[in-house]
């Protein structure tokens, strides 16, 4: 089904602050180095590493971010076996450095202990409200809806001090398979960090006991050792043909978008543009004929792994839409985040599935500010949990009614989440005479970890 309307290239742009992307392997396999941005002549105590080809060379300074999703399958011959993930780091130099964290969250897909942050990949409704008690399904919903709500996880301290010439575990994380049916399980890992000096991060993964991870020489002589096996080798760049666009490993080039929705040379949107789609995380071969590719670059990255950040998880997109009625009526439009089916060339508008589809290409939150309240006035900020289907119209999120010459800002928010098939599409439509806008209730999340505020 063909809706015709505009698709414009989303405005604005990517940041500078660099993300370490942790991706690949998704499934791990094995004890290795999953990611490292040491120097492969230095090491943490000016000693060469074992394996120069496992380190990327690329220290970080200032902010910069920590994007980490995982999966372990347990081993056949042990049914209790727990895989750990261990983030570490050391200063690139011979003073301490101070490492603040600005905000994170983690979350298993399962937990098989009590104290365990977990979110379950529950199957709930396209559309619901959140509340004071957050919804989400997946870790990377929860992960996603916890940095958008500015919550933080309480296994995360305010910061770390590294000693120079020492190798400093930042944070020890199972994965656990013990009575789960089946041995499945998912770790997604978010940070927000800042550091006062330059710094060396790894995530390494070892094999250990439930509830003792290994010792730190574990740690340091994993950093010694090879990668661990990498899947999904992608397709060369600008490859004709089926397109395989492999999990990322590597350092990218930006966290956030952002972006002011305008009409070209203008400082406001018409309504008239309605109706209007802009991409999310739009990548190669994934445009919606906009001819925007969204896609974070990677400064460095392994081979076999994937060239570009595909699908953007973990950046967040904080997008402005200053609308402006210039019309001699009354007009109300919706704001939608849909998913329609995947397409690259321009054809007249978005194509949608004439029935629910059956992959779910998004789950997560957006958080939205500005939207008609009962009486129309403008509210504060909403949060909204969605699930989309491929092809999916998306449920509205709510109405922006404008007298003529009146003008209203709406501000949109989410963090593109882990388990999400990009790309997606941020709409203003126009609102059908007399079609009802229900917008879905909140529910209670039970089990779950509380989160803390920083």
């Amino acid at each position: 089904m063909l809706r015709p309307q505009s698709v414009a290239p989303l405005p604005g742009g990517l940041d500078t602050v660099p993300m370490l992307n942790d991706n690949n392997p998704e499934l791990i396999r094995g004890p290795g180095i999953l990611l490292s941005t040491f120097a492969p002549g230095r090491g943490w105590r000016g000693q060469p590493l074992g394996v120069p080809a496992a380190h990327l060379d690329a220290p970080l300074q200032g902010p910069f971010e920590l994007f980490s999703h995982h999966v372990y399958a347990g081993k056949k011959d042990s049914i209790d076996s727990t895989l750990w993930l261990a983030v570490v780091a050391a200063p690139r130099g011979d003073r301490p450095v101070q490492l603040r964290v600005r905000g994170g969250s983690t979350a298993l897909s399962q937990a098989v202990e009590p104290d365990q942050a977990a979110a379950p990949f529950l199957p709930l409704p396209a559309l619901l409200s959140q509340g004071s008690s957050a919804i989400w399904s997946g870790p990377g919903s929860r992960v996603a809806t916890e940095l958008l709500r500015r919550e933080r996880s309480p296994l995360l301290p305010e910061s770390w001090t590294l000693p120079p010439g020492q190798l400093t575990p930042l944070l020890l994380l199972p994965l656990p398979v013990r009575g789960l049916d089946p041995l499945l399980n998912g770790r997604n890992l978010q940070l927000r960090l800042d550091s006062d000096g330059p710094v060396d991060v790894a995530t390494l993964a070892a094999f250990g006991e439930a509830r003792t991870p290994p010792a730190a020489s574990v740690w340091a002589a994993l950093l010694n050792g090879p990668l661990a096996e990498k899947e999904h080798a992608p397709s060369p760049k600008g490859a004709s043909g089926p397109v395989i666009y492999s999990r990322v490993s590597g350092l990218q080039g930006g966290s956030a978008w952002r972006g002011r929705l305008t009409d070209p040379g203008s400082s406001s949107l018409s309504v008239r543009r309605a109706p209007i789609s802009w991409p999310i995380a739009s990548l190669e071969r994934g445009s919606h004929g906009s001819g925007q590719v969204q896609t974070a670059p990677l400064t460095a990255f392994y081979p076999g792994t994937a060239w570009a950040a595909h699908g953007n998880y973990g950046v967040e997109y904080d997008l402005t839409i200053p609308l402006r009625n210039d019309t001699a009526s009354p007009t109300t439009l919706q704001l939608a985040l849909e998913s329609p089916l995947k397409g690259d060339a321009a054809i007249g508008g978005l194509r949608f599935s004439a029935g629910p589809g059956k992959a779910v290409m998004f789950r997560g939150s957006v958080e939205v500010s500005g939207l008609d309240d009962e009486r129309g006035r403008p509210r504060g900020r909403q949060g909204f949990h969605l699930v989309l289907r491929n092809g999916q119209q998306g449920p509205p999120l709510g109405t922006v009614t404008l007298a003529p010459g009146q003008q209203r800002q709406l501000q949109v928010r989410l963090i593109y989440p882990a388990d999400a098939t990009p790309p997606q599409v941020l709409s203003l439509l126009p609102l059908a005479p007399g079609a009802p806008l229900r917008p879905g209730e909140a529910v209670k999340q039970s089990g779950a970890t509380p989160a803390v505020h920083p």
